[in-house]
């Protein structure tokens, strides 16, 4: 009798030692938690603006491709060609636990200039302009605050004409446009254009870069 009572106690011990672990590692996947948002940004080229978020820390994705136009599944002809009414767009996929939507919107503003209407330096058309779509009434009231006191405090010489938008679509670019700076470092346009906003961002947020 004694023998099976003991049998039984180190069974019970054994058992218990085996499910602790499994209830430990099943909590800590539950409370672990990310949360992902998603902002649609157009600063000129897609090109330059991938290059640019995509080393932020915290940003999960970016892909780019056409917003706000009216054209279903546009191509990019026809966007260069100024008829569909899209803007050369990425959209941005962040983890708000690492990086806040102020953040975002504080590398933007600074990667591009939002004082000229429909242009980004050599490029020029609608396609090109300085624009938010927000996914959020959060973000529509963020980015209209920030905007506003970048007006008052007179940061850019002139007025900001950036449009604060409700995200309504997007299409994503063909293939050949993702990662586009990465894979065509040496292309006349990425070597003299991307490449150095691309640094000069690199030193303004270097505590902000991925590792």
């Amino acid at each position: 009798m004694r023998n099976i009572f003991f049998i039984s106690i180190v069974s019970v011990i054994l058992l218990c030692s085996f499910l602790i672990p499994i209830t430990l590692k099943k909590n800590n996947m539950t409370t672990k938690t990310t949360t992902l948002e998603t902002v649609t940004l157009g600063a000129g080229c897609f090109w330059c603006v991938e290059a640019i978020f995509d080393n932020l820390k915290g940003v999960e994705s970016v892909v780019s491709g056409y917003a706000g136009g009216t054209v279903k599944n546009p191509s990019y002809k026809e966007v260069c060609a100024g008829t569909t009414g899209h803007a050369e767009v990425c959209q941005i996929t962040y983890d708000t636990s690492i990086i806040s939507f102020d953040e975002l919107l504080e590398v933007f503003w600074q990667v591009h200039d939002p004082t000229t209407l429909n242009r980004q330096g050599g490029d020029v058309g609608t396609q090109y302009r300085s624009a938010i779509f927000y996914h959020t009434e959060k973000q529509k009231e963020i980015a209209a605050a920030y905007k506003t006191k970048l007006t008052k405090e007179k940061v850019f010489p002139n007025p900001i004409v950036t449009e604060i938008t409700a995200f309504t679509n997007f299409y994503p670019a063909e293939d050949y446009h993702q990662d586009y700076f990465e894979l065509n470092g040496e292309n006349p346009y990425c070597s003299s254009v991307v490449k150095p906003k691309v640094e000069k961002f690199k030193k303004i947020f270097k505590a902000k870069l991925k590792e």
